[in-house]
Order: C-alpha cells, then structure tokens, then sequence
C-alpha cells in the first residue's frame, strides 16, 4: 500500500502549477498581499498534505489543498497577530513595513472564525467557500471538487457571501 507521504510527493509536482494558481488567487481574494507568498503558500499545503488522509481522485486532492490552503492562510495570520503584541519583533526597513497588509491578516481571521460558526448551520457552505476564496478554485473547479453542480456551487457561494456579509459587518 502507498503512503500518504509518498502520494503527496507525487502529486503535488503533477499538479504544482495548479496549486501555484490555485494559491495566487486565494491570496489575492483573502488580501494577504506581501504578507505570504505564493509558493510559500504552496509549501505550507503541500506539507499539510503530506499528513492528510488518502484522496479519492483528483477533485477529492485539489479540495484537500483548499482546505490545507485555508489552515496555511489562517496559521500565517495568527502569527501576524501574535507578532503584533511584541512576540518576536523583528526590525523591518521602511519600505518593506509599507507593504505589510495587517488588516488582511484581521480579514482572514474574521471569515475563519466566521466560517467555523456556519459549519454548525450549513458545512456544505464553508466547503465552497473553502474551495473558492481560500483555495482560489473556478465556479467549474469547485464544483468538481465538491462533487455539485456548477449552479448548486453558484447559489451556494451567493448565499455563503451574504451570510459571510451579514457576519463580518455586524462583527465590525
């Protein structure tokens, strides 16, 4: 039988140019700017992957990184805050300290613990809003992964916004 490690390291080459899109666009979406990098957030799902349970297919694969993405974005997050009290300060050049975007880093916390909320009411919900804001997947590519129609992960992904919506801005 193989590992889960050795299918990890053999998928993920297979589809790393995938993952890199996959990636660039989840960081984009979550505004995590200059704050992580896409192939960093690449290495950081490959390695959750790596200690995942065995996939399916290769949709079953591609929602696994989603959710190892979004685990990646929110660690990364937390740390920022974390950092932002004084733990492990580092000096940082003007320019540099520009491009640093804190309220992203707040941003994904917020739909994180937002999402951990609805899971109670409607987890095939955060399954799309997995795949499409902290996965960076096409309507097409989610519902793939999710095994759904492309208008059942349209319908889902609106009424998902509006409920993100009505949590964020009365969190705000």
């Amino acid at each position: 039988m193989i590992s889960v490690q050795s299918l990890a390291d053999e998928l993920v080459p297979l589809f790393y140019d995938e993952l890199k899109r996959l990636a660039h666009h989840a960081r984009q979406r979550s505004g995590s700017g200059a704050t992580l990098q896409t192939t960093a957030l690449v290495h950081e799902a490959y390695l959750k992957l790596r200690h995942a349970r065995p996939w399916n297919d290769d949709a079953h694969f591609l929602r696994a990184a989603s959710l190892a993405m979004r685990h990646a974005l929110v660690n990364h997050a937390e740390a920022n805050r974390a950092g932002k009290r004084g733990a492990g300060a580092k000096h940082v050049d003007l320019d540099a300290a520009l491009d640093i975007a804190a309220e992203s880093d707040e941003r994904i916390l917020a739909v994180h613990e937002a999402l951990n909320r609805l899971e109670q009411e409607a987890p095939r919900l955060v399954r799309v809003v997995e795949c499409r804001y902290f996965g960076g997947c096409s309507e097409p590519e989610t519902a793939r992964a999710l095994g759904m129609s492309e208008r059942t992960v349209r319908r889902d992904w609106t009424l998902a916004r509006a409920w993100l919506y009505r949590e964020l801005e009365g969190a705000a």
